[in-house]
């Protein structure tokens, strides 16, 4: 896959969640939502208000924070 073409899903949801994409996961990992979720805590520890959602277009765990005005 392009690289233009992977980043087409994630604009599409930050832009339709109003969030902002810290990083994404495969669903089909092994440990599924697992990396996601810990990564979404270490952000939360450091003081983002970060949370997992599921991508279905594009089968990925987005760890997203509400985009800011300056993003």
């Amino acid at each position: 896959m392009a690289v233009g073409a992977s980043r087409r899903p994630m604009l599409e949801v930050s832009a339709a969640m109003g969030a902002k994409v810290l990083e994404r996961f495969p669903a089909g990992a092994p440990r599924g939502a697992w990396p996601a979720e810990e990564f979404a805590a270490a952000r939360r520890a450091e003081g983002e208000p970060a949370k997992v959602v599921m991508d279905l277009t594009s089968d990925m765990f987005l760890v997203v924070v509400p985009a800011r005005d300056d993003d």
